[in-house]
């Protein structure tokens, strides 16, 4: 599907975490729609590094980019020559920021905020030159602890991960002063879900998660006080559609992408069970993330609606019932 009245064939388009969940799906839908777009797919693809938590260090993954006919790049947006061969080699129309340390749990915060926020800088002033729209991933995670339904302008991280992303967008609103000539959008992700994002490990949604236990013929693990914790979850396919018409904002600035209803936990486990046929008992398990854990998200969508045309088309039943094929594919070549 065409968003937006803009024809990206014979534009130059640099997707940054072109390997992981976002990055991989925005290089298909313009390789899928705009077949002439030049599309340079950069990725610190993953290797066996693992921060002090455990988890990868990256979750780039080849597979999310078979089928893919543009240009692959293996780099790190923390290395500035990567950064100026990409400045002289091409002359970008559209740059797409998703890559980022996106883990909650990493408390490595000096890399944090050197990958987050001073790389997010050196790409931004490369748009500037350029003269590129930037798109970026910020998120949810700014918002904290802060009361429903988050708006932006009310930040309160609870963890570094969310602190950078506010730090990005800060960075954001520090260049818009400036009177650019190109249009800087931050897109704060709510929880997103779809096909693409199995690769993230232990950080992949818990519709992926939850399906997969199932399938496995086990029941859900929740939370306890799984039915009282609240997110806004968004389907892929409504975060795509979210990139793209940010290309063509009315107004620059900072923009949650969400569906502005906030669901549990428990619907995705009973959704879930009835598209797959199951009624295992749910089993409730303690929490070791509260002080650093949202308990009810929910995105204030209206100045999305306003200043960029967006609105979600996927309510939480639906996009479960559209990932189902993708989830079983992967039970049956990824998980037994």
């Amino acid at each position: 599907m065409k968003y937006i009245d803009i024809d990206f064939n014979n534009k130059t388009i640099l997707i940054t975490g072109a390997a992981g969940f976002i990055g991989s799906n925005l290089c298909f839908y313009f390789q899928e729609n705009f077949p002439e777009a030049k599309i340079i797919a950069l990725d610190c693809f993953r290797s066996g590094e693992t921060f002090s938590n455990g988890n990868l260090k990256s979750f780039g993954h080849f597979k999310n980019l078979i089928g893919f006919k543009g240009t692959v790049i293996s780099g790190d947006i923390n290395d500035k020559e990567i950064l100026l061969n990409l400045e002289n080699e091409y002359k970008f129309d559209y740059i797409f920021h998703q890559a980022a340390i996106s883990d909650t749990t990493v408390s490595e915060q000096d890399l944090m905020v050197k990958t987050n926020v001073n790389a997010y800088e050196d790409l931004l002033k490369l748009a500037i030159k350029h003269k590129a729209n930037m798109i970026y991933a910020s998120s949810a995670a700014t918002y904290g602890d802060a009361s429903s339904p988050q708006t932006v302008g009310n930040e309160s991280p609870n963890n570094v991960y969310g602190f950078s992303k506010l730090m990005m967008d800060n960075i954001t609103y520090s260049y818009l002063k400036k009177g650019l000539d190109i249009s800087i959008v931050g897109l704060r992700y709510f929880n997103v879900y779809g096909p693409k994002e199995f690769f993230k490990n232990k950080t992949a949604s818990t519709v992926v998660q939850f399906a997969h236990q199932l399938l496995k013929g086990n029941a859900p693990k929740l939370f306890e006080g799984s039915d009282k914790i609240l997110r806004d979850f968004i389907y892929i396919e409504d975060v795509i559609q979210a990139n793209i018409k940010a290309c063509s904002p009315k107004k620059s600035g900072i923009y949650n992408v969400g569906t502005g209803k906030a669901r549990s936990f428990q619907d995705i486990a009973d959704i879930l069970q009835k598209e797959l046929g199951t009624s295992f008992q749910t089993e409730y398990i303690p929490n070791p993330y509260i002080g650093q854990y949202q308990f009810h998200t929910e995105a204030n969508v209206q100045a999305s609606k306003e200043e960029l045309g967006f609105e979600a088309r996927f309510e939480l039943e639906d996009g479960i019932k559209a990932y189902i094929p993708e989830i079983k594919r992967l039970f049956e070549q990824e998980v037994k």
